[in-house]
């Protein structure tokens, strides 16, 4: 045989191998995951990944069960160790290509449920010390079962325990941004992957847990059905997912919008009338309004995401871009608890910031807030502890605050809503509608003239005298006051909000870098 006719053999072996990993080849599987309603491995790759991007590592990896399993079923059934890895670039239409790069890891479900085995573990442990080497976001899709006891050809090892993807992949945070998607069972290390990322989103048929039902019925705690373990609707409740998606087209593309914030500014954007937002706050300072819909018309069209609505409500977490200048965001709601933060709100705006502060993404704070959330009830909660967390992060904060009082600013809360003091953003602003005390001024009349009330028999007139005195601190209080005597920097026109924005992220951003 000569060398043309070896070289047309070996190549014919290397393409036929190729197509043992691709989906076109592995039909019955493929049908199944379709069967399911779910997409395959590639899909999600391929949708994930701009075109032609994506750079393969570890292709050819198969189960470690070469002693159990023939290897032509092994290439078949067990393509690339169940995890596909790669340099990519995603969103290089929009951001342009040297910001655009990142790193894509997929777990393959189809693929003995998507467990870690040994090749596996490598494969994972060698992508993710690219990442750290060259500082680039993950994009994760950890549908799977956890660790893999067949892997019957590891000799060397007796429990595995040694690895280090689980310490390289906690490793990684603050260095470089992880969004995690699931889709379907999560349990055990892929849990914990999914839990150890900056950004959780999962779809509405996720279940998601430390432990799957072997491991629970091991451990003698029962027997139970995959589905009655970490199920979305619960685990979006409680704040492990940060996003619920409505299947695995949509998680991607969240999860490429969430990442595009972080890829630097865009240079087409379009945005709301701004006088509108001059009508938005009510007449009324009772009344409670969507603060969402300020949002929406402040932000570039289409470019507001949100993050765990329905964990910590009374503060909003998410971003925003504003002349195309991705934004994070912290937002009072003040039709939840009337804007008074709670325990978990301020963990939960913590935890943000944190994230937020590490890979410097400016911050703007839309406040309207009574304060921090009081009484026995809230205590029981660790509300000294928990609240305490804001201050904690505001005090480290190195990325710019731009704060905008929209209305109540009050107490320790406000402060620490803003990075600890008033004075502690880059510019820290207030429409006219906005109002400041040290706690609520209706709390404070009540305190601070309790004998004048209480010297006064007559109810009507005891009334009279709590409105009028209410009216007055209310007029001590008034935003214009606050500038008057430089608590605040400026008290703006809401039509100027964006421009206010802009300026003074600009300065900051421009005078660090």
């Amino acid at each position: 045989m000569d060398n043309i006719e070896l070289m047309n053999k070996e190549f014919k072996n290397f393409i036929n191998r190729l197509e043992k990993s691709k989906d076109s080849f592995r039909t019955t599987a493929t049908e199944k995951r379709h069967h399911a309603g779910y997409r395959t491995a590639r899909e999600n790759l391929e949708d994930l990944a701009d075109p032609d991007s994506f750079l393969e590592f570890g292709e050819f990896a198969v189960a470690a069960q070469r002693s159990r399993r023939d290897y032509d079923e092994l290439q078949a059934e067990t393509s690339a160790d169940g995890i596909l890895t790669g340099f990519c670039t995603i969103n290089a239409e929009q951001v342009d290509e040297n910001r655009a790069h990142a790193i894509a890891i997929v777990y393959d479900y189809s693929v003995l449920a998507g467990t870690q085995g040994f090749f596996h573990h490598q494969k994972l442990d060698r992508i993710t010390e690219q990442a750290e080497k060259f500082n680039l976001p993950i994009v994760i899709f950890t549908e799977g079962g956890g660790g893999r006891p067949g892997d019957v050809d590891v000799t060397t090892q007796i429990a595995g325990l040694h690895i280090p993807s689980f310490s390289t992949w906690a490793r990684l945070s603050g260095h470089c941004l992880k969004i995690a998607v699931n889709n379907g069972y999560c349990f055990a290390g892929n849990a914990a992957l999914f839990g150890c990322s900056d950004f959780r989103i999962a779809t509405k048929s996720s279940w998601i847990g430390m432990a799957g039902p072997a491991m629970i019925e091991g451990g003698g705690l029962g027997v139970f059905d995959p589905k009655e373990i970490g199920p979305a609707n619960v685990q979006e409740q409680n704040g492990v997912i940060d996003i619920v998606a409505e299947d695995e087209q949509e998680a991607t593309l969240i999860a490429k919008k969430l990442l595009s914030y972080f890829q630097g500014p865009v240079k087409d954007y379009s945005h709301d009338d701004q006088a509108k937002l001059r009508d938005i706050i009510p007449e009324d300072r009772r009344w409670a309004y969507p603060v969402r819909n300020v949002i929406e018309l402040l932000a570039d069209t289409d470019s507001f995401l949100e993050l765990r609505k329905n964990y910590g409500r009374s503060i909003i977490t998410g971003f925003i871009r504003v002349e195309g200048q991705p934004i994070a965001l912290l937002a009072s709601d003040c039709q939840q608890l009337g804007g008074a933060i709670d325990s978990e709100a301020a963990e939960k705006a913590a935890e943000f910031l944190t994230i937020c502060n590490a890979h410097s993404l400016p911050v703007v704070v839309l406040a309207d807030t009574p304060g921090f959330m009081v009484g026995p009830d809230s205590e029981e909660q660790g509300a000294v502890r928990r609240m305490a967390k804001l201050f904690k992060v505001g005090a480290s904060l190195q990325t710019p605050v731009v704060a905008v009082f929209l209305r109540k600013g009050y107490g320790l809360g406000a402060q620490a809503l803003v990075g600890g003091s008033l004075h502690d953003p880059v510019y820290t602003v207030a429409w006219p509608t906005a109002e400041f005390g040290g706690m609520g001024l209706e709390g404070a009349v009540k305190l601070g003239f309790k004998k004048e009330l209480e010297a006064e028999i007559d109810t009507d007139k005891r009334e009279a005298l709590y409105n009028e005195l209410v009216a007055q601190a209310y007029e001590r209080g008034k935003a214009i006051e606050a500038a008057a005597h430089l608590e605040i920097d400026a008290v703006i026109d809401p039509i100027d909000t964006r421009s206010a924005v802009t300026k003074a992220v600009n300065m900051a951003l421009n005078k660090k870098s």
